[in-house]
């Protein structure tokens, strides 16, 4: 929970760009993964263990709470790595271990690290909150539950007063939006089965985002069905239920998206930071609630729908194979020079054209992801309302950029 008694906004990372994305959009905390040993280990360009000290470092400078994420399961020959990685997440200052295994639970209590339960030991249950309530602080619920179940869940905590190791009472966490795995928690066999590649380890191959047809095997008839996409679910989004979510009593709401760019991590971190504070300020409405949405539909998505929290029994199937992001991104070119007092960046077109009026991102490890819109441009020291594969390219940026940051167009998909 955070300082001020709002619920904690946690936003995923999978590089610096998305992390410094997080920390620049209201993020209350950060969670990422390190090399091999976490859900998203194919997913995308993990962070190293070299890397712990700059991540606590940026987290500490703006008061966000780092998670480091060590929750598949793990083998005999994992061990002394998890043991290392999680001495040099406690002698960096990382907050706290999302963790399943119970190898991993142990190791971080035995050397006084906080740990929180991932989503993957499928806590449902009063008396499973009880039980790691002896070791974790912070459980984050099966993603299978209804509010109803949430709420009742929080409910008993509080009544019961059950408290982690840390004193105070246990915090309940659930995922609020981004993808959603058609298996229960997402323990799934589908990959390991078909590409000897496990789920369970991080490995996924997505064999559920795929296209399918059913065929009866003594006739050889194709099955008809509605929906040739009929084990990808839509994602999540609780946004405009999200009055509900915080009432529930849970304490940290999570986006899902370690795979995901920058700017979806910046826009959907942006977007929730606005909802969740438009409900303490008693201004949370239809009308915001439609704004939003629009932002959220701009970035990677595949149709939203509300998960099992109200209750549901079936999922919604998404009708196609990747994005329904209403907005994409054209790579333009990338930044050579910055000048701090005219706070003015220089970029080498190397694709398409930029021109006055264009919406633009610019992406780095230290940049993370800032958009605006061109009001103002020199090409090749000339002021021109145009520029090309080849030019030299002058703006003046709100922000600061660095030496390689990359340059996107924003477009309509």
């Amino acid at each position: 929970m955070t300082s001020n008694n709002k619920i904690e906004l946690m936003a995923p990372a999978g590089n610096f760009e998305s992390l410094q994305a997080g920390l620049d959009n209201g993020a209350d905390s950060i969670y990422f993964g390190v090399e091999q040993l976490n859900m998203r280990a194919r997913a995308t360009v993990n962070f190293t263990m070299d890397d712990l000290p700059e991540i606590a470092k940026r987290c500490e400078a703006k008061n966000v709470r780092s998670y480091l994420t060590l929750n598949t399961i793990i083998y005999d020959h994992d061990l002394s790595v998890v043991k290392t990685l999680l001495n040099k997440a406690k002698e960096a200052n990382i907050t706290a271990v999302i963790a399943s295994d119970q190898a991993v639970i142990a190791m971080a209590r035995g050397i006084g690290m906080e740990v929180h339960i991932s989503t993957q030991l499928n806590v449902t249950n009063i008396e499973t909150i009880k039980f790691y309530s002896l070791f974790a602080d912070t459980m984050v619920l099966s993603r299978e539950l209804s509010l109803r179940q949430v709420k009742s869940i929080t409910a008993q905590i509080e009544k019961e007063q059950i408290k982690g190791p840390n004193g105070n009472l246990v915090e309940i966490e659930i995922f609020g939006h981004g993808a959603l795995c058609m298996a229960v928690s997402g323990k799934c066999y589908l990959s390991l089965h078909s590409n000897n590649s496990s789920a369970n380890r991080g490995a996924c191959k997505q064999n559920c985002r795929k296209k399918y047809t059913v065929i009866d095997q003594e006739t050889g008839f194709e099955i008809e069905v509605d929906n040739e996409y009929l084990m990808s679910p839509k994602d999540l989004c609780t946004l405009d239920f999200l009055d509900q979510v915080i009432d529930s009593g849970i304490q940290v709401l999570k986006i899902e998206g370690r795979g995901r760019a920058p700017e979806y991590v910046a826009t959907v971190i942006k977007t929730y930071r606005e909802a969740i504070d438009s409900y303490y300020e008693d201004s949370f409405s239809k009308e915001k609630v439609a704004d939003w949405m629009e932002a959220l539909n701009t970035v990677y998505n595949r149709g939203f729908w509300s998960g099992y929290y109200l209750g549901q029994e079936l999922g919604e199937w998404s009708d196609v194979s990747g994005s329904m992001a209403t907005q994409k991104k054209v790579y333009i070119g990338k930044g050579t020079h910055y000048f701090p007092k005219a706070n003015i960046g220089q970029f080498k077109i190397e694709a398409y054209d930029i021109k006055i009026g264009d919406k633009i991102l610019v992406t780095g490890p230290s940049t993370g992801a800032q958009q605006m819109i061109i009001d103002e441009m020199f090409v090749n020291d000339v002021t021109a309302d145009k520029a090309t594969k080849g030019d030299d390219c002058t703006l003046k940026l709100p922000f600061r950029i660095r030496m390689s940051d990359k340059l996107y167009k924003i477009v309509e998909a």
